[in-house]
């Protein structure tokens, strides 16, 4: 049997309400005494923001850049396998992508073509709260169908 492999692709974040209520932050490590340098402040992260960060062109530019870019596995081809890995990045206050990682997969290859699409994405429209650029926590689930 032959199969082609199809997908549909959907954004969901990870927590829903006010902007302001649903951040999270690390807590820098306070140094010793007599230390030099002090360490970096760790961005603040929104699971949720006013303006969400978006893939440019929206949803209709990113299911089309996904369908040109789709490489279905053999391993996944051969099982019959179909369904939703979730994939979980970071948009920073640039539009980049950091920390693309599975949290929901389905093995024989899929998670790993789910993370390659992601890291071929070019820069997403920023997220913002109160108007300024900020780091946003998201979920992405891709559908893998076979046809």
């Amino acid at each position: 049997m032959h199969y082609r492999c199809a997908f549909v692709v959907g954004l969901m974040v990870a927590a829903s309400g006010l902007a302001q209520a649903q951040t999270a932050s690390v807590v820098a490590v306070a140094q010793a005494e007599g230390s030099a340098a002090a360490a970096p402040a760790a961005p603040t992260v929104y699971f949720t923001a006013e303006e969400m960060p978006s893939f440019p062109g929206g949803d209709a530019a990113l299911v089309k850049f996904l369908s040109s870019k789709v490489q279905c596995p053999a391993a996944a081809l051969d099982r019959g396998l179909s369904g939703k890995v979730h994939v979980a990045f970071t948009v920073d206050p640039a539009g980049h992508l950091h920390d693309p990682h599975v949290v929901r997969g389905l093995g024989s290859g899929l998670d790993a073509e789910a993370l390659r699409l992601v890291r071929l994405m070019p820069w997403w429209t920023l997220g913002k709260v109160h108007g300024q650029p900020v780091w946003v926590s998201m979920t992405m689930p891709i559908v893998f169908r076979l046809l």
